[in-house]
C-alpha cells in the first residue's frame, strides 16, 4: 500500500451539487478517501449553512463506487455509543465496506454546551471516547454484548448485521496528551491536525509503530508559478494563524509531502485553500500526489 491521499471536504457554505461533484472528481482523480466535519454548526461561521455529517456521508456514499468515506473528527458526545455502533455498520454494508471511522472527544466545548449536550471537562469527555472504541468493536461483531462501563452498560445488546469490513478503520485525530494516549491504545491511525503539523515526528513517535499516520495539511496549490504569489496570499488569509499551510507549485508541494513521508506519515488528509476547486484536485493528483508515491 502506498501513501494514502484523502480529501477534507467541510460541508458548509456549499450546495450539496457542489459537495457531489467535488467528492466524484477527487473519486475519478484517484483520492483514495474524503472526509467531512461533525458539527451542529460551524465553530467559526454559526450562522453559515451546513449539511449534517453523518447523513451527508451516507448520501455521498451511494453516489460513489471507490473512494473510501469519513469524517474528520465525528464527536463522540453526540452520538450514543449503542446508537454509533449500528449506524457504522448500516454505513459501511452500504458502502460496500468503504467506512473509515474517525473520532475524537469533542474539540470545541461551547458548541457541547449551546445544544443541550453538557459541559463535560476534557478528561470526562476523553475517557467517555475511550468507552465507545470498547463499545463498538464489541457490538461489531455480532455477538450478544454485557458490558458495564463507568459511562455505558449494555446487557444481552446484539447487533446484526456486522460490518462488511473485517476491521472498520478507526481513526482518531487530535494532538492532546490524552489524545495521544487513546490512540496508541484503540486506533488503526492517528491523525496529526494541521495546526500541530511542525510537531508531527515528535507525536509520532508517542503514537507508537503499532497506529498508522495521517497528516492534515492546507494546501495552496498554484497552477503556474506566475500565481503562486495570489495563492499563498489567499491561503494565508483563509487560514491565518495555522501552522501547517503548504503552498507552491505542484513540485514544490509535492516536495514537503515527501518530507513528511520521510519523517512516518503514511497518508493525508488535504485541505484546499479553495476548499477542492474540481481543477485543483485534478492537478493534485496527477502533479503532485503522482510525485510523492511514483
Amino acid at each position: 500500500m502506498g501513501t494514502r491521499f484523502g480529501l477534507y471536504l467541510p460541508q458548509m457554505r456549499m450546495g450539496y451539487d457542489t459537495i457531489v461533484e467535488r467528492v466524484l472528481t477527487a473519486e475519478n482523480a484517484g483520492f483514495d478517501s474524503v472526509w467531512f466535519m461533525d458539527h451542529l454548526a460551524p465553530p467559526m461561521l454559526p450562522a453559515a449553512d451546513s449539511f449534517e455529517g453523518w447523513t451527508l456521508a451516507t448520501a455521498v456514499a451511494v453516489r460513489t463506487t471507490r473512494i473510501r468515506v469519513g469524517h474528520m473528527v465525528l464527536c463522540d458526545g453526540f452520538r450514543h455509543p449503542s446508537l454509533l455502533a449500528k449506524m457504522a455498520a448500516t454505513l459501511d454494508v452500504v458502502s460496500g465496506g468503504r467506512l473509515e471511522l474517525g473520532i475524537g472527544w469533542g474539540s470545541v466545548p461551547v458548541e457541547l454546551a449551546r445544544f443541550g449536550f453538557g459541559t463535560e471537562p476534557a478528561a470526562v469527555r476523553s475517557a467517555r471516547m475511550e468507552e465507545t472504541l470498547e463499545v463498538l468493536r464489541l457490538l461489531w461483531s455480532g455477538d450478544a454484548v454485557d458490558f458495564d462501563g463507568e459511562f455505558v452498560a449494555l446487557s444481552g445488546a446484539q447487533q446484526r448485521p456486522v460490518p462488511l469490513q473485517q476491521r472498520i478503520p478507526v481513526h482518531v485525530g487530535g494532538a492532546a496528551d490524552r489524545t495521544i494516549s487513546v490512540a496508541r491504545r484503540h486506533a488503526d491511525w492517528w491523525n496529526c491536525p494541521a495546526t500541530d503539523a511542525d510537531r508531527f515526528p515528535e507525536l509520532a513517535a508517542l503514537v507508537g509503530d503499532r497506529v498508522k499516520k495521517s497528516l492534515q495539511r492546507v494546501v495552496g496549490l498554484a497552477p503556474t508559478r506566475a500565481a503562486r504569489d495570489d495563492v499563498a496570499a489567499t491561503a494565508q488569509r483563509r487560514f491565518a494563524g495555522w501552522r501547517g499551510v503548504t503552498t507552491g507549485t505542484p513540485d514544490e508541494v509535492a516536495a514537503v509531502l515527501r518530507a513528511d513521508v520521510d519523517a512516518g506519515a503514511d497518508g493525508f488528509i488535504i485541505t484546499f485553500s479553495d476548499f477542492g476547486d474540481v481543477a485543483t484536485l485534478a492537478l493534485f493528483a496527477r502533479e503532485v500526489a503522482a510525485a510523492v508515491t511514483p
